[in-house]
């Protein structure tokens, strides 16, 4: 059964990326004033950082355009893999930023440098946190609500960017305190630590997604959805595999079903059974069967009543766990 694409959500997902562009380059902005006025490695980091934040914001703008196009005669499952391109883009992004934020701070070590007007840099740094701070978490929450992974990477990158400024401005604050000019640039190294592992772990995660890694929270949710919406005479359900593209996903399953049903039979109440799933199934998507006999192998598995080739009584069903949908016993080993 195929599933269509929320107009009205795609449009919504595209609007939140255009405003994140549009606060990650005015925060920029704001940062690079702060480093010109206070001279602090800590909050050129921080600055840096931002730099990333535009490049990602401009880049998943782009991609969301893409991942909004229906499946087509060249691209079957649709555009929406074009979103983990994005985030994979991002995290590799932060991780650059990172090592770059580690050879200037190593330099300004080296030469030697003051840190000015330390109570304006505090201030301003702090104002851009709490917009990153609000603005991640709404990212964060709107790109989990629209399935929109590009979306989420942002919120996860503007959360590790507030987590940066929480660090610039404790360091810029112990500068003030304690006159010590170099915890300025040991924050710096700490601002980069934070960004490195931030980065990858966006980039396994996006990298995972495009090469379909196995999702056992996607299997779970699936195995408690066919749980659910049973039908009476599927016997068996195994060899699921998911193929993710963005917000929309197609889910494969072989399906046991009586021997003696005939063609017609098999792919009406299959078919049934796929809608019933793929309606109460967290993301757009479609639901494929492929239909294996029974061959009398599952007798005691099988609850169908009125069965004309029983030749086993039946014992108990086989419980829909992860395991049984991906890597199934063999009939001979049901216990």
């Amino acid at each position: 059964m195929h599933m269509t694409y929320d107009v009205m959500e795609s449009k919504r997902v595209l609007r939140l990326s255009i405003l994140s562009l549009f606060i990650s380059f005015a925060l920029m902005a704001i940062k690079f004033i702060a480093f010109e006025r206070t001279n602090s490695e800590a909050i050129l980091s921080d600055a840096l950082e931002s730099i990333v934040n535009v490049v990602a914001a401009i880049a998943a703008f782009l991609v969301i355009r893409v991942a909004m196009k229906p499946a087509d005669r060249d691209h079957p499952y649709g555009h929406g893999k074009a979103e983990y391109f994005s985030s994979a883009f991002e995290g590799g992004l932060i991780a650059f930023a990172a090592m770059a934020i580690f050879v200037d701070a190593t330099r300004a070590l080296i030469r030697g440098y003051e840190v000015e007007e330390i109570g304006f840099g505090i201030f301003l740094t702090s104002a851009t946190g709490v917009v990153n701070a609000i603005y991640g978490w709404h990212l964060i929450r709107e790109g989990k609500k629209l399935k929109s992974s590009a979306l989420q990477a942002s919120g996860a990158h503007l959360i590790s960017d507030f987590v940066t400024t929480v660090a610039v401005v404790l360091g810029l604050v112990l500068v003030l305190l304690t006159k010590i000019v170099w915890i300025d640039a040991v924050v710096a190294y700490l601002a980069a630590l934070n960004l490195l592992w931030s980065g990858l772990k966006i980039f396994r995660r996006s990298t995972a997604a495009l090469m379909d890694e196995e999702d056992d929270s996607l299997i779970r949710e699936i195995a408690d959805l066919f749980t659910k919406n049973f039908v009476p005479g599927i016997i068996r359900i195994h060899a699921t595999r998911v193929i993710r593209s963005g917000r929309y996903h197609h889910i494969d399953s072989h399906v046991v079903v009586p021997e003696f049903w005939d063609i017609k039979k098999a792919h009406d109440i299959t078919d049934n059974f796929e809608k019933r799933v793929i309606s109460d199934y967290s993301y757009d998507g479609e639901v494929h069967f492929h239909v294996d006999p029974c061959r009398r192998a599952y007798c005691r598995v099988c609850d169908l009543k009125d069965c004309s080739v029983r030749e086993e009584p039946f014992e108990k069903r086989i419980p829909l766990s992860v395991n049984e949908l991906i890597n199934p016993d063999e009939p001979d080993e049901f216990s």
